[in-house]
């Protein structure tokens, strides 16, 4: 199995690109991945942080960038498929799933890696 597909990991490579189990806190001081984690209910989530307050989407367009940094590819290649609303969110990353997979496992392993 390759690692990036394990089931221990908030992400999963799929066609065209990657998605992504975030979850979000907004007016976290800081933009940030804080690493992967687990939720009480088993999911596998990546924590991230940023300054934005959540109002209109403004907290959701800082995380998208934030991603999309981390990941290696352009902004416009992030997008909320889920929760928009909720601080649990799935987003998909446009391009190559390996090299989003490989940069994201860097980002969460930086542990704090800032926008």
């Amino acid at each position: 199995m390759h690692a990036a597909d394990d089931s221990t990991l908030p992400w999963r490579i799929v066609d065209g690109g990657a998605t992504v189990t975030v979850r979000l806190t907004p007016r976290g001081g800081r933009n940030s991945i804080d690493g992967p984690s687990e939720m009480s209910d088993g999911r596998k989530v990546l924590l991230a942080r940023v300054c934005n307050a959540p109002e209109d989407g403004a907290a959701n367009a800082a995380l998208l960038k934030l991603l999309a940094k981390c990941a290696g590819v352009p902004a416009s290649a992030a997008v909320i498929v889920s929760g928009h609303t909720s601080r649990i969110k799935i987003v998909r990353l446009t391009g190559d799933g390996a090299d989003i997979a490989g940069a994201l496992a860097a980002a969460a392993g930086a542990g704090g890696k800032n926008s």
